[in-house]
């Protein structure tokens, strides 16, 4: 690849970059405004959390975890 062809793949994965890394920070501000202190960080633990008492407790039976 030359080099006007890498500098150009090179800005468009900054432009990419960017635009992850706003939606990231929107993603945190939602989070933290529906009561998540941490945003991502503590909505990352809490549904971690159900996917492991859900595992551990099974949904079979359970109408907690119904659809």
């Amino acid at each position: 690849m030359d080099q006007k062809k890498l500098q150009k793949k090179i800005a468009k994965l900054e432009t990419v970059n960017d635009q992850l890394i706003a939606e990231i920070r929107y993603l945190d501000e939602i989070a933290m405004k529906l009561g998540f202190s941490e945003g991502l960080k503590t909505l990352k633990e809490a549904a971690i959390e159900l996917i492991e008492l859900e595992e551990d407790i099974g949904t079979d039976d359970n109408p907690m975890f119904d659809s």
